[in-house]
């Protein structure tokens, strides 16, 4: 099963030189419950913020294996758990290779060609308009159908109201 995991705000937003224009670390939890121990895919962009908050964390990337879909051919992922995949179908290819579930986590053009082979998307809807230069694609009604809705508060760790909505392939 391939699941996109994204937070978008009210416009799509889902982030501004390369990184997360908010903070809400109850989703950050939630990504990391998904994708621990399982294949993620995502763009070199999102691997190098991801790996940048790793690092200063001194955390492990809980994913078993980080398929970056990246053109450079020369790209060296500074992780054990990460390699290229020069094209989306040879991430796919990896990804079935390695089995279990694979989870799409950005960047914009990533969701976009991933969008297609996705059968869930776990979606966090922000209540804010945050200033953005990369969206979320949209999606189309009747080709998704709302398995769940949960509502959060703001509070101390989490500066926004949110939604998780959970969506599934019609």
């Amino acid at each position: 099963m391939i699941s996109i995991v994204a937070a978008i705000d009210r416009n799509r937003v889902i982030g501004k030189a390369d990184r997360i224009p908010w903070r809400l670390q109850r989703d950050l939890r939630m990504l990391k419950q998904l994708t621990e121990g399982q294949v993620v895919i995502l763009g070199r962009k999102t691997y190098d913020s991801m790996v940048w908050y790793y690092d200063r964390s001194g955390r492990p990337m809980p994913g078993k294996m980080y398929l970056i879909v990246t053109r450079n051919a020369d790209y060296s992922p500074t992780r054990d758990n990460a390699r290229i995949a020069l094209s989306p179908e040879d991430a796919l290819k990896q990804a079935s290779e390695l089995g279990g579930d694979a989870f799409v986590i950005g960047g914009e053009h990533i969701f976009e060609t991933f969008l297609p082979y996705t059968d869930r998307i776990y979606l966090t809807e922000v209540d804010t308009e945050a200033d953005g230069d990369a969206y979320f694609p949209t999606l189309r009604p009747d080709e998704w159908y709302e398995v769940s809705r949960e509502h959060f508060t703001a509070d101390e760790k989490n500066e926004h109201d949110s939604d998780l909505v959970v969506l599934e392939r019609s």
